[in-house]
């Protein structure tokens, strides 16, 4: 499973604190225990006005990349933003993100297609998040024929169904499954991401939610997660499911994680 850590997004208090007070220690920190717990990506939110996000992200950057090797995931609503930012990365990360919506496709493509750049794509268009999995299915194809137009490989996209609360939801995730299973089917190469989270909204004991989306999304075909990788009971069943569907050979991933103290008790 490829792990995109969340724990560096301004729209958490305590980093929208140490953000706002230029705190370089809290924010290579929460780096480094991303790294340390087993994640591919860090992620790198500001949440702060468009106007500002350049410098801060700039500096939030600096702070990641003094903590840790690990690509960052550069995640901003705004094209212009992510333009001038992913020079400023070491190495190349991830995009998060583009979709159906507007030009931003046409901007971020072109400008990360003869690099190693990964991108987050979500399936939402001018209209909004579709409401069902065939009007998502149709912005995936958007997304694959400006690949293909951009010479993009889909082994750098990471589709994103987009979760949506559960307590809202009119048929569980059986919509998000299809539209996981159908891509999946149809690309076996590309990646299925999601935020693990957005599906517990609003819910009580969310953890409870979030561990049994994860397994259903696995099953499914989701390889790729936004989440806490801190989280040593979701990380763990992260390696038990990939060991159940035949991912990990003779267990050998499972096992190690374990003894390295990534789930279980520890070290």
């Amino acid at each position: 499973m490829i792990i995109i850590g969340e724990k560096i997004n301004g729209s958490i208090p305590s980093v929208a604190e140490a953000v706002a007070k230029r705190d370089a220690d809290f924010i290579q920190s929460r780096a480094a225990m991303q790294a340390a717990a087993g994640a591919t990506f860090i992620d790198c939110c500001a949440s702060v006005p468009e106007a500002q996000e350049p410098e801060t992200l700039k500096w939030m950057i600096d702070c990641i990349q003094k903590a840790t090797e690990l690509p960052i995931s550069l995640d901003s609503p705004s094209a212009e933003v992510l333009l001038e930012m992913f020079p400023c990365c070491k190495k190349p990360g991830l995009i998060n993100s583009v979709s159906g919506e507007g030009d931003k496709i046409d901007r971020i493509f072109p400008a990360v297609a003869d690099t190693k750049w990964e991108i987050i794509c979500l399936l939402s268009d001018d209209s909004g998040i579709p409401k069902t999995a065939a009007d998502r299915l149709k912005v995936f194809d958007y997304i694959l024929r400006k690949a293909e137009e951009y010479k993009i490989d889909v082994c750098r996209l990471h589709i994103d169904p987009l979760v949506e609360m559960l307590c809202t939801s009119e048929d569980g995730i059986a919509m998000n499954t299809e539209v996981i299973q159908t891509i999946r089917r149809r690309c076996p190469d590309i990646h299925i991401t999601a935020a693990v989270s957005n599906i517990s909204f609003n819910l009580p004991v969310r953890k409870m939610v979030n561990l049994g989306f994860t397994v259903l999304a696995m099953n499914a075909g989701l390889d790729s997660a936004i989440l806490d990788p801190t989280n040593r009971d979701l990380m763990g069943v992260i390696y038990a499911t990939e060991a159940l569907l035949g991912q990990d050979d003779y267990c050998m991933e499972y096992i190690s994680a374990y003894r390295n103290g990534i789930f279980g008790p520890g070290k």
